[in-house]
């Protein structure tokens, strides 16, 4: 395999295209892989570096060794898919660094027992950075260290095994090194497997190493915003039956909603809160200490240094925080390891600078660097001790942080590969503890796994993954009763009722559906409205979505004017000075339950034109609302409700049982042609939603000929962009 991959004028496109196929090259598992990364802007190494270590030290499946039924319980301590390594500039050899570190840390046995002598576990792939530091070393250094690559071909071509040859190596180094492996380690260069080339402009040497940039800032990778700390509202394609074909036009009505709002429940409840004691420490927390005495710290991973420099970095002087304080933390990791101190201090350490993390994250600092240390941090209090009583906890933990890690990636791929892992973690943690003698722990669990189940399912096999998420909070609420907490109980009843209400999208909806509506109902009977507003009314909401899903399959009129009157009470609290853009989603979904109601074949007439003009009425607040709300993310097709108001307008005017005179119907019709061609100025990029409403564009300009003569027509087509004419009147 060979990738050779060159600069691209797109840093930001190319960077990230870059990065995702070096990381799957690395999850492929292969041996005898040779990689080269050549970045020369440092502030980026460090953070695509940091990620990979971050994301394949400890994958799926391997932060601790479950074994199969049958089989003996295995001691081994976590074991690392990945290591990072920084280039010793006193002995520049690569070689010797893999092989030493796998001497101290030989893959362990793995499934052993009385018939089996079980396996080892995997060689881990090895990074090595730090290549670009030997630019500042005498040439003699130089040149011992090309030395060093020229001598690997001895262990290529060796028919010994030894660490190395099993292992995958990329090497990170800069252009100018890269210039000079080709030209001065021919054989070295010939074994290589592939390039990857990031793009961006060289760090300047006089750069302070000892204050690494602030990874965020970085354009030339991003992995999007990593506020993930609530989910408020999801819109769902609701399938519908559309009504019988109305009005005098060639083109059926659409239904007016294509879409429905269903929220979504909150990301999982958060970490817990045991506390770890820090060994003591001649570090004291109230000593200054200066961020670059860190730099020399030796014992700790480079990288999780690194990271720790760079929020340190990133503080603004309003947010000092005097409680916030990880150098001497830090510092007291490094002292237990000169004093080869026992494996529990070491991971109690770990533990409480992961837990000083987990505390800033819950307090609304979730960036990248603060949620890569906590990760790294607890996955190092693991892997020195996995039989603490804490260690559910912190698997917990763990799961939770790659979720919001998944709130960061810019693409589909990156973010199925985090709530994976999340999953894994969480399913470690419950395999860790009996719902018997830790039940608050083993529902919390079950509810955050049920979560991370219906995250995945946006991604790949919906239906399986959310019945996972049914499975998962049915498990929760078996443990966590209303005595114990009657609003987690709630909110957990909550989530179920989503799952249920997704999973009705997918196979028997009748079934899944009614369950919804009944986990809904358990869940607000247990809110009071006046202390609890704004959940009273989201619940209400979905509940109310539930009922107008269900009129599409049995009793419509009944479920139907449910879902109105659960829409009526949720926007009592739902309301436009509370809580604007989820009062104009409830309107929306309001609007559409009122319009099919009106187009039920059993309704009258008479209570058809009193229906749609309340479903214009909610239509216009749900628009001035949204509107108003000056590019905030709204949860509905605004466009659609655009269409949605013109085709209600439409519908008025053209049936049978409407008695307004004539400036009452051009009023109706001028209303329904200019929320169409609203529609269509937002939808250009979409060309079939374009393309009918165009076709709602032509069918109202002949109703306005049906209705008001040709002079009706000239009006509308005096109201036309002049662009449009042509097309327009070629279809009249």
């Amino acid at each position: 395999m060979s990738v050779n991959d060159s600069a691209h004028h797109d840093n930001f496109a190319w960077n990230r295209q870059v990065y995702h196929r070096l990381k799957l090259a690395l999850s492929l598992g292969l041996r005898r892989q040779l990689f080269l990364a050549v970045c020369d802007d440092l502030q980026l190494r460090n953070q695509v570096a940091a990620r990979l270590h971050s994301t394949l030290s400890y994958p799926v499946g391997q932060v601790l060794y479950q074994p199969q039924d049958g089989q003996e319980t295995s001691s081994t301590s976590a074991y690392p898919r990945l290591v990072t390594l920084r280039l010793n500039l006193n002995e520049p050899n690569p070689v010797a660094q893999i092989n030493q570190w796998l001497a101290n840390y030989p893959p362990p046995i793995v499934g052993a027992s009385k018939d089996n002598p079980g396996r080892p576990l995997p060689v881990p792939t090895f990074q090595i950075v730090g290549v670009e530091q030997l630019t500042k070393q005498p040439v003699a250094v130089q040149r011992l260290f090309l030395h060093y690559l020229r001598l690997c071909e001895e262990a290529f071509s060796s028919q010994e095994s030894s660490g190395f040859l099993e292992s995958t190596v990329l090497l990170w180094i800069s252009r100018p090194w890269l210039s000079a492996i080709q030209q001065s380690a021919p054989q070295f260069w010939r074994w290589r497997t592939g390039i990857f080339s990031f793009a961006g402009e060289p760090t300047p040497a006089k750069r302070n190493v000892n204050y690494p940039e602030r990874v965020a800032n970085s354009r030339n990778l991003d992995f999007g915003n990593l506020d993930g700390t609530s989910v408020n509202e999801s819109t769902i394609e609701a399938p519908a039956k559309a009504p019988s074909p109305t009005g005098n036009g060639t083109l059926p009505v659409e239904t007016p909603a294509k879409r429905a709002v269903l929220e979504i429940p909150p990301p999982p409840p958060g970490f817990t809160k045991q506390e770890s004691q820090l060994p003591e420490s001649s570090a004291k927390p109230s000593e200054t200490i200066s961020p670059p005495s860190l730099s020399s710290l030796s014992h700790i991973s480079q990288e999780l240094t690194e990271l720790v420099l760079a929020t340190i970095n990133a503080k603004v002087a309003q947010e000092e925080d005097e409680n916030w304080q990880p150098q001497p933390i830090l510092l007291a990791i490094e002292e237990l390891h000169i004093k080869q101190a026992a494996k529990e201090d070491l991971a109690a350490a770990y533990h409480q600078l992961g837990n000083l993390y987990r505390l800033r994250i819950e307090q609304g600092h979730s960036t990248l660097e603060n949620l890569m240390v906590a990760i790294l941090a607890y996955q190092e209090a693991i892997a020195y001790d996995e039989t603490s009583p804490q260690l559910p906890d912190i698997l917990n933990d763990l799961g939770t942080l790659y979720w919001m890690l998944y709130r960061t990636p810019p693409n589909v791929e990156a973010g199925q590969n985090y709530i994976e892992q999340g999953i894994e973690f969480y399913h470690l943690a419950l395999k860790m503890i009996s719902p018997q003698t830790h039940p608050e722990t083993y529902a919390r669990v079950q509810n955050n796994l049920g979560t991370a189940f219906g995250d995945l399912a946006r991604f790949s096999n919906p239906a399986e993954n959310w019945q996972q998420a049914v499975l998962a909070y049915t498990q929760a609420l078996a443990h966590r009763t209303v005595e114990m907490d009657s609003l987690k109980y709630a909110a957990c009843q909550n989530n179920l009722g989503t799952a249920y209400w997704h999973l009705g999208q997918y196979n028997q909806p009748v079934v899944h559906l009614k369950k919804a509506i009944a986990a809904y109902n358990q869940a607000i009977a247990h809110y009071n409205a006046d202390q609890e507003p704004l959940k009273y009314g989201m619940i209400q909401n979905n509940i109310g979505t539930a009922y107008w899903n269900l009129a599409q399959y049995e009793q419509p009129a009944d479920n139907l004017q449910q879902a109105i009157d659960v829409y009526c009470e949720a926007l009592k609290y739902r309301t436009a000075a509370n809580v604007p853009s989820a009062c104009a989603a409830t309107q929306n979904n309001l609007a559409t339950a009122y319009w099919h109601l009106a187009n039920l074949p059993q309704t009258t007439k008479e209570r058809k034109q009193k229906l749609l003009k309340l479903s214009i009425i909610a239509y216009e607040e749900a628009i001035a609302l949204a509107h108003s709300l000056n590019g905030i993310a709204l949860s509905f097709d605004l466009f659609a409700a655009h269409n949605n108001l013109g085709l209600a307008h439409y519908q008025l005017v053209t049936d049978s049982s409407f008695n307004g005179d004539k400036p009452t119907r051009s009023h109706h019709l001028e209303i329904s042609l200019d929320q169409h061609l609203q529609a269509l100025n937002g939808l250009s990029k979409q060309p079939e939603a374009y393309q009918t409403t165009f076709a709602y564009i032509v069918k109202t300009i002949r109703a306005f000929h049906n209705e008001l003569g040709i002079h009706g027509q000239n009006l509308a087509l005096s109201k036309v962009p002049g662009q449009l004419l042509p097309e327009i009147l070629a279809k009249l």
